[in-house]
């Protein structure tokens, strides 16, 4: 299931989509069916200027991020924090070491700032290699040598280094949780997946305070064409393409109870 769910996501990102029906549409129009050929090769820019020119990808973001409010005032007192992968470079940290941090480092550094405001506080990191190859170090044995750099003591980590998507992040810190018999835990991830997260959570039975982070959108974005970033903009229709994706596909599959949850 994880393989098929790897291949079918290369498959239908934006761009290999487009990828996909303007190559189809040239192999019908050599083969003489111009029309459809031409439908096809159409629906492919048409499908190439929503991902690359306007705000469409950014709005559906935004709409993932606004639905999980982080609680107005930080409690006086957090005894476990969960924080998710998905916020190292794996494959870069496992040939050079070292700590590098992607797009979604925040997961990370709130969970730091966080570890040092609470000292008592243990710190789950749940991730291992989520690649299609199992080649590279898990990010929960990565982050280690995050926490530890800034004095955050080894025995307060509990690295559950083998789940590799966020179904099998609840199904294993739950049982992290049992074994080390951890309650009342915030759960840290980007603000975008915490929907998703928080629906396996609810699920596997386990309550967790809403913790979002790495916000990618301004949360007052508007739909409208936008020339100005391309690059970006196929970027970010590229995650919120995933992710909603991944709330219908969960809930089809019986893994989480709605397919868009609310606090």
């Amino acid at each position: 299931m994880f393989l098929v769910s790897k291949i079918f996501w290369l498959a239908v990102q934006p761009l290999s989509l487009a990828f996909l029906l303007s190559a189809l549409g040239a192999l019908v129009a050599f083969a003489g069916w111009r029309r459809i050929g031409a439908t096809l090769s159409g629906l492919a820019a048409a499908l190439l200027f929503v991902v690359l020119y306007t705000t469409a990808g950014g709005v559906a973001l935004q709409v993932l991020e606004a639905r999980f409010a982080r609680p107005a005032e930080e409690p006086a007192r957090i005894s476990c924090i969960i924080v998710l992968g998905g916020a190292l470079e794996n494959e870069v940290t496992t040939s050079r070491g070292g700590i590098e941090l992607n797009q979604a480092g925040e997961r990370f550094l709130e969970t730091l700032r966080l570890a040092i405001r609470h000292p008592d506080a243990r710190i789950v990191v749940s991730g291992g290699d989520g690649s299609m190859t199992g080649d590279y170090e898990g990010e929960a044995a990565a982050s280690e040598r995050l926490f530890t750099a800034f004095g955050v003591s080894p025995e307060r980590l509990v690295k559950e280094n083998a789940s590799r998507t966020t179904y099998e992040n609840s199904l294993q810190t739950k049982d992290v949780l049992a074994r080390e018999g951890l309650t009342d835990c915030v759960l840290v991830t980007s603000a975008f997946h915490m929907p998703r997260s928080m629906a396996l959570f609810r699920k596997a039975g386990i309550p967790v305070t809403p913790w979002p982070v790495d916000y990618r959108t301004s949360g007052i974005l508007r739909l409208g064409v936008d020339f100005s970033q391309p690059t970006s903009n196929a970027q970010i229709t590229s995650t919120a393409v995933r992710e909603w994706i991944g709330l219908v596909a969960y809930y089809l599959t019986g893994r989480i109870d709605a397919v868009f949850p609310a606090e």
